[in-house]
């Protein structure tokens, strides 16, 4: 935080300690939401809720904390004033924070929820995590077919204060389901005697109660949606994901894939605030596979040991070849989980694929095996020039394809193809390329004299 922001905490925490909530509410007026959820999270829990109780959109400043903070500011407030912030809050937000409480956080705020609220909250929690079904919220704006577009302003003026979004309504019929979709927009521009039947859009995009969150995430961007109307098996409107949650979910994939492809196991949340012992747990599992997948290199050097101890000068080149497999393998397997998460390619393109990456491989070994061969003609001879500029190229060339097929591979087999991370995939082409290496070099150095350093 700055220096003036450091300057308001204090200010803050010694009004509220004074009980001066009227000079702390003048402090804090004009500051947005979010700045204000990072103001207030800087200061006492105990002092924070305080505050935060006395603040007009206080639902609103509370959607912004992390949510560990949430949970923690949750265990200060009085039973009746978390009932009240959190019948506030969406229905979407209000279920995903019921959902990070104990058990006996749960059986305190549910008796003091209004029934509604309470059914609303048991309804949406009872889908699986990382489904449509958990991420929307039910609160969304609908109309009848036969309304007049008059009609439909009035009724939509008294369900905006309650609803998510009020851009984008949705027609429905006595049983609830989906018929349409009309825009404000829409609504605004036209006559104010037409029928809603005839303005609405009946070619609604929507998605299914189970459909898996990321697939969610891709339609809204493809169809550049304020919100997706969900549904269930017999096409009944339940509910509506909107473009914020979305990009909530792509920035929470985002990040899991940023953090498997560090052969970190899984999200740890704000790393600022997780335990040593969770850090721990989350990259020892990597880290232990990757030690004994390591002892291949290993293995690899004693198999060649009696042409490396007549050629010295082959060890000063091993570092600088085997990396540059890792470093050209790691550059397609980024590629190549990026373009899968996104949907650019599927399997039946591999084939495909594999043949470009072969050809780029190719360019990319000849053009690096020209440089190496250089300082191997300096270090040593033509030989070993020779040696270098093939073992370049092989090596470059298969940790590409080993960099490019891993990731399908694990595609095919229902793994995140994000678990191809580097350290992964810098291990086997370390392997790799040890053996290729010294097998080029005991083929082409086994018979002649000794190659200093």
């Amino acid at each position: 935080m700055s220096n003036i922001d450091n300057n308001l905490v204090l200010v803050l925490s010694h009004a509220i300690e004074q009980n001066k909530f009227a000079d702390a509410l003048a402090a804090v007026k004009g500051l947005p939401p979010v700045d204000l959820a990072d103001v207030l999270e800087q200061l006492d829990p105990t002092l924070g809720w305080r505050l935060l109780e006395c603040l007009p959109d206080r639902a609103d400043v509370f959607s912004y904390f992390e949510p560990e903070q949430q949970v923690r500011m949750a265990r200060e407030f009085p039973r009746a004033t978390l009932a009240e912030l959190v019948s506030e809050m969406p229905a979407d937000e209000r279920t995903d924070l019921f959902k990070r409480f104990d058990q006996n956080q749960r059986d305190i705020l549910l008796p003091a929820l209004a029934h509604a609220e309470r059914e609303d909250i048991r309804r949406l929690s009872a889908y699986v995590e990382g489904t449509a079904g958990a991420l929307m919220t039910s609160d969304y704006a609908t109309l009848k077919k036969d309304m007049t577009v008059l009609q439909a302003m009035t009724y939509l003026r008294d369900e905006a204060p309650d609803a998510e979004t009020i851009y984008q309504a949705y027609v429905i019929d006595e049983q609830r389901r989906l018929l349409g979709a009309v825009s404000l927009r829409d609504l605004i521009l036209a006559d104010l005697n037409k029928l809603i039947k005839d303005l609405m859009s009946s070619d609604v995009v929507s998605a299914h109660v189970t459909d898996d969150q990321e697939d969610i995430a891709k339609k809204i961007a493809r169809y550049d949606l304020l919100a997706l109307p969900i549904i269930d098996e017999d096409d009944i409107l339940i509910g509506i994901v909107t473009y914020d949650d979305a990009m909530d979910v792509v920035s929470a994939e985002a990040t899991d894939d940023i953090h498997k492809s560090a052969g970190v196991s899984t999200v740890v949340g704000n790393i600022k605030d997780a335990s040593i012992a969770l850090l721990y747990r989350k990259r020892i599992f990597w880290l232990i596979l990757l030690v004994f997948g390591n002892l291949f290199s290993g293995a690899g050097i004693a198999h060649f040991e009696d042409i490396i101890a007549a050629n010295i000068v082959l060890v000063f080149f091993l570092p600088l070849l085997v990396d540059s497999g890792g470093n050209a393998g790691s550059q397609s397997a980024t590629l190549m989980v990026r373009a899968l998460a996104t949907g650019e390619v599927v399997m039946r393109d591999w084939l495909y694929l594999i043949g470009r990456e072969a050809l780029v491989a190719l360019a990319l070994g000849c053009t690096m095996a020209a440089a190496v061969s250089v300082l191997g003609y300096i270090r040593g001879d033509e030989t070993v020039a020779l040696v270098l500029a093939l073992s370049m190229v092989s090596i470059v060339m298969i940790g590409c394809m080993i960099g490019m097929s891993l990731p399908f591979i694990l595609s095919k087999f229902n793994f995140d193809p994000a678990s191809a991370s580097a350290p992964l995939i810098t291990s086997v082409c370390d392997a790799t390329g040890v053996v290729i290496y010294l097998f080029i070099a005991s083929r082409l150095l086994s018979d002649l004299t000794v190659v200093p350093v």
